[in-house]
């Protein structure tokens, strides 16, 4: 089975809490705060697998969340730091946003990628202690890990992609000319997904792909080329076979203006793709008259893959041609870099007023609240501190609020003080 669009969710590890905790040995006065930071999450990284050429792995996993890390400890033990979540995909993966669409990174080459960084350890108590508080009896919770609904979708890199109506002779020519073994039989709709094979011509090589399913109405979802066409979109020449001999009562050039209407419809910018015509099946016979109409859409090469007969003389026109063709197109990011960081300072705040209280809302602040110990003096100060360099202080006094107004932050009430 062949899968080359898939939708998965990823989450990052969540950070490890800073712990609270206090020297308590025999002999040692006044030990003072000791509570460890918690450990990082780990990340979700994207890592390139040049032996698989399908999506297929991702049939029956849809969730992949990488492990978190662990709470700070006390005697200023260092929480355990998550494990990065690897994800292996094929070469020509396309990673998207599954809301907006927009790309995030193209895998089409072999770096990882980090898609989502691990929520950041909190720090333990051991951080907050000064001349003036030595007793902090708070920590820092650890930041949560991001997540995200993403798109895989698999654009096989090739330099030349084979296209045609089915049964013209496309995987009778991939496995001449390459030690690939496509299915070949005498009807339509033999292939049912995509090959690749290696193309050697003396010193030069160069990947050609077999694309299954063009026929009428492809763009449109006729067929499967709705599924295939896609895979085209990378390659740099297309090398479009026709049968010329005519042997299922097909027109030639009807075939060929009907698939490169396809390829229009589907990207205007692959219909004005280079192109190369091989008239395949020139063994069984065919027309003069043929062969001069199709030269007027561009240079024409008999070929007969069953016998091998035109066959050197095409590719050495196409390695040729290859050389003035600029490389494999790669796709930039649409997407900001850091907007699914959670680790970033700017968070989203957001402040709505019913019946006078003014109710504040922000999955940080929620990560930061949980960390306060409201019956400490010193931790209420230290979540003032925090309100106010984070801007939530400003955006209050924008709404209006006024000294003694309640502030509702996930059902924490307190009054309002300058």
């Amino acid at each position: 089975m062949f899968l080359d669009k898939v939708d998965i969710y990823i989450k990052a590890g969540n950070g490890g809490n800073g712990a609270v905790s206090f020297l308590r040995e025999k002999y040692v006065a006044a030990g003072g705060p000791n509570g460890g930071d918690g450990g990082r999450g780990g990340s979700v990284i994207f890592m390139v697998d040049e032996g698989i050429n399908t999506l297929l792995s991702f049939k029956h996993r849809r969730k992949y969340i990488a492990e978190s890390g662990d709470n700070g400890m006390q005697k200023k033990f260092h929480g355990k730091n998550g494990s990065d979540l690897i994800i292996k995909v094929p070469l020509g993966t396309v990673i998207r946003d599954k809301e907006t669409g927009k790309i995030i990174k193209d895998m089409s080459e072999k770096e990882p990628f980090i898609a989502l960084k691990g929520g950041k350890g909190g720090w333990g108590n051991m951080h907050f202690a000064t001349p003036t508080r030595q007793v902090p009896l708070f920590a820092k919770s650890g930041i949560t890990g991001s997540e995200w609904n993403i798109t895989l979708e698999l654009k096989m890199i090739a330099d030349v992609g084979l296209v045609g109506f089915p049964n013209v002779g496309k995987s009778t020519l991939l496995s001449y000319v390459s030690s690939a073994r496509p299915k070949i039989a005498d009807y339509h709709f033999t292939t049912l997904s995509p090959n690749l094979g290696v193309v050697s011509v003396y010193d030069s090589t160069f990947v050609m792909a077999d694309i299954p399913g063009l026929i009428e109405g492809a763009s449109e979802g006729a067929g499967l080329g709705h599924d295939f066409l896609r895979h085209i979109d990378r390659c740099r020449l297309i090398l479009h076979i026709v049968d010329i001999s005519g042997s299922e009562g097909r027109n030639p050039v009807e075939d060929f203006r009907m698939i490169n209407a396809e390829l229009t419809n589907y990207s205007p910018e692959l219909g004005k793709r280079p192109q190369i015509i091989a008239a395949n099946k020139s063994d069984l016979g065919y027309d003069e008259a043929v062969i001069k109409e199709l030269s007027e859409f561009g240079e024409v090469f008999l070929i007969s893959g069953a016998i091998g007969e035109g066959i050197d003389k095409l590719l050495m026109h196409i390695t040729a041609k290859l050389k003035e063709l600029p490389p494999v197109t790669i796709y930039e990011s649409e997407q900001p870099s850091d907007e699914h960081d959670n680790n970033r300072a700017d968070r989203q705040t957001e402040i709505i007023v019913e019946d006078n209280i003014y109710y504040i809302t922000g999955d940080w602040l929620k990560k930061v609240a949980g960390s306060v110990n409201f019956d400490d003096r010193e931790s209420l100060q230290y979540f003032q501190r925090v309100l106010r360099k984070s801007g939530v202080i400003d955006l209050l006094e924008q709404r209006g609020i006024q000294e003694g107004d309640t502030v509702n932050i996930y059902d924490m009430k307190f009054d309002f003080e300058r």
